[in-house]
């Protein structure tokens, strides 16, 4: 299908689906025969973010940590498929310079449709350490591909929407 050390970073705000299409997404590009990793911010988060918040400075240093693993993943000939928030220009530009095969995908979803699937009750409230409500979030500038996630296609026509314009990175 392509070859081996792309890293799909896929962005956005939580409850834009990122994990829902990221695994779908792993899932066909292993029955492809690819070996791949899937990394997700809220796990990863448990095993790099011990004793961090949630506060502006604490999730940089989360995001540049999970851009640092993706990278050496990739080095070694792993597809690596990365769910993150990924809040920070400086963060997706560093992924861009330093990841071969570095793929942005942004996930976006209105306030309106986050706030009505809310699955982890962060839209309810008026938190200040919440991205997107007290956490100014920098939206990506140029990323490589925008599915546009209210509702209006399901989570496997979004991942054959991935497919297709990743098939056209390696035509």
């Amino acid at each position: 299908m392509e070859r081996q050390n792309r890293v799909y970073w896929l962005t956005g705000l939580s409850g834009a689906g990122k994990t829902t299409i990221g695994r779908l997404w792993r899932d066909e590009l292993r029955k492809n025969g690819q070996t791949v990793v899937f990394l997700d911010g809220d796990e990863m988060r448990s095993v790099f973010g011990v004793g961090l918040g949630f506060n502006g400075a604490d999730r940089r240093r989360l995001a540049e940590s999970y851009g640092r693993l993706c990278a050496l993943l990739a080095g070694q000939g792993v597809t690596v498929v990365c769910c993150t928030i990924s809040m920070f220009h400086s963060v997706r530009a560093w992924n861009r310079a330093n990841i071969p095969g570095y793929y942005e995908v942004y996930i976006e979803a209105s306030m309106d449709t986050l706030r009505r699937r809310d699955q982890k009750g962060l839209y309810s409230q008026n938190a200040d350490n919440v991205a997107g409500v007290g956490l100014q979030v920098e939206l990506p500038d140029a990323p490589d591909l925008v599915l546009d996630n209210n509702g209006d296609k399901t989570p496997e026509q979004q991942v054959e929407r991935l497919r297709a314009a990743a098939l056209g990175l390696e035509g």
